[in-house]
C-alpha cells in the first residue's frame, strides 16, 4: 500500500512538472502538490499539520497545475494572436501606405506627364506663332524692300567676274562700269594699288548679289553699262549714312582704292565722292598713301594745262627770235627768250610715253607726286 502511494506520489509529481514546463502558473500547482505530500508525510508521523486533511491540498495542487497548463495555452495564443493581429494591422498599413504611395506617384507622373504635354503644346504653339511672325515678318521685309527697289529703280544682278577694281561682269554677260570713281588700272597697263584695288573689288562682289542704280547715261563708250552697286537697298539712297554704309563706289573711295571722277551727265553723287575723297586722302587711306594726287586720275588731281612740249616751247622761242630779228632795224633792245611752259601728266605711264626714262626736277615735266623715292628724278626705271 505504501508502495502504491508513493507511485502515485510520483506521477502526480511527474505530471505537474510536465505542466509547469507548458506554463509558468502549473509551477504553483506543483508547490501546492508538494506541499500537500509534506502535510500527509507530517500527519503519518503524529506531527501537527497545516490542514487535517492533506489529501485536498495534493488534489488543489494537481487541479491548479491542470487548470494553469490549459489556461496558458490560450492566453500564449491571445498573445500570439495580438501579435500576429498587430503584425498582420502593421503589414495592412505598409501596404496601404505602399498603395497610397503607389498611386500618389502614379497620379504625381500622370500629372507631370499632363504638364509636359500641356507645356510640349504650348512651346509647339509658341514655336509655330514665332515661325509664322518671322515668316510674316520677312514677307513684309520683301515686300518693303521691292518697294524700295522699285522706288530707287534697282535691279538685282550676280556678279560673276571682277575685270578690274572698278568694272565687273553679270551672269547675263554684261559689263558694269562703275559711275563716278576710278581705280588704279590693272589690265592692260599697271597703276600703283591697281591690284589692291581689283583684289578688294574681287573679295567684295565676285560671286555675290549687288543691286544695280542707273544715274542718266545708260552705256559708255565701250558698250558698258554705267551702274552705281548697292550692297544693300537702302531706305533712302540721299542719305549720307546710307551711301557710306551700303553703296560700293562709296566703298572705294572712303577706303582709298577709288579717286572720284565726275563724268556728265552722271553726277549725282559726285559731291560725296569728293567728300569722301578728301576724308581719305586726308588720312592718306589706300593710294593716298602714294601723294596728295594719289596714283590715278580723278577730280581732286590740279587742274591741267595744256601739255607742252619742250620742243614747242623751242620753236616759239625761235618764232618769237626770229620776229625779233625782223624789227632789230628799229631797236636794239633784246626780246627775251621764253621759258618752258610747266607740263603736267597724271601719272608715270603717261609721263613715260614722252619721257621713256624719267625726268629730273629741272624738267618742265616733274612733279613731286611721280618722285617716290624723293630723291628728285621722277618716273626713273
Amino acid at each position: 500500500m505504501k508502495v502504491i502511494r508513493i507511485i502515485m506520489a510520483a506521477v502526480a509529481i511527474i505530471f505537474t512538472l510536465l505542466l509547469a514546463i507548458v506554463t509558468p502558473v502549473a509551477w504553483v500547482g506543483l508547490l501546492i502538490l508538494v506541499f500537500g505530500l509534506y502535510q500527509t508525510s507530517q500527519k503519518r508521523k503524529g506531527r501537527r499539520t497545516f490542514s487535517r486533511k492533506p489529501g485536498w491540498v495534493i488534489t488543489i495542487g494537481i487541479l491548479v497545475a491542470i487548470i494553469g497548463a490549459f489556461a496558458a495555452p490560450t492566453e500564449q495564443m491571445d498573445k500570439e494572436n495580438k501579435v500576429a493581429s498587430a503584425k498582420a494591422e502593421k503589414e495592412a498599413d505598409l501596404q496601404a501606405k505602399k498603395e497610397k504611395e503607389k498611386k500618389d506617384k502614379e497620379e504625381a507622373e500622370e500629372k507631370k506627364a499632363k504638364e509636359e504635354e500641356k507645356k510640349k503644346l504650348a512651346e509647339e504653339k509658341k514655336l509655330a506663332e514665332e515661325k509664322e511672325a518671322k515668316e510674316k515678318a520677312k514677307a513684309e521685309k520683301m515686300k518693303e524692300q521691292q518697294t524700295l527697289a522699285e522706288k530707287f529703280g534697282l535691279e538685282e544682278v550676280l556678279v560673276t567676274r571682277v575685270v578690274d577694281g572698278d568694272t565687273v561682269e553679270l551672269k547675263d554677260g554684261r559689263k558694269v562700269r562703275f559711275i563716278g570713281v576710278n581705280t588704279p588700272e590693272s589690265t592692260t597697263r599697271t597703276e600703283e594699288y591697281g591690284k589692291e584695288a581689283s583684289n578688294y573689288t574681287t573679295e567684295k562682289l565676285e560671286g555675290k548679289k549687288v543691286w544695280l542704280q542707273k544715274d542718266v547715261s545708260e552705256t559708255d563708250r565701250y558698250n558698258r553699262s554705267l551702274r552705281l552697286i548697292w550692297l544693300e537697298i537702302p531706305k533712302d539712297d540721299m542719305k549720307e549714312e546710307e551711301i557710306r554704309t551700303k553703296m560700293f563706289n562709296a566703298d572705294l573711295v572712303l577706303n582709298g582704292y577709288a579717286e572720284p571722277s565726275t563724268y556728265n551727265p552722271d553726277v549725282k553723287y559726285s559731291e560725296y565722292f569728293v567728300k569722301f575723297a578728301r576724308e581719305a586722302r586726308e588720312n592718306e587711306t589706300g593710294l593716298w598713301a602714294y601723294g596728295e594726287n594719289g596714283t590715278t586720275k580723278g577730280d581732286l588731281d590740279p587742274k591741267e594745262e595744256k601739255k607742252t612740249t619742250t620742243a614747242a616751247a623751242t620753236a616759239k622761242s625761235s618764232s618769237n627770235s626770229s620776229s625779233s630779228t625782223s624789227s632789230a632795224s628799229s631797236t636794239t633792245a633784246e626780246t627775251p627768250v621764253a621759258s618752258p611752259q610747266k607740263e603736267y601728266y597724271q601719272n608715270c605711264t603717261e609721263l613715260r610715253k614722252v619721257y621713256p626714262d624719267g625726268v629730273d626736277s629741272d624738267h618742265p615735266a616733274y612733279a613731286s607726286k611721280h618722285d617716290r623715292d624723293k630723291d628728285g628724278w621722277a618716273c626713273e626705271r
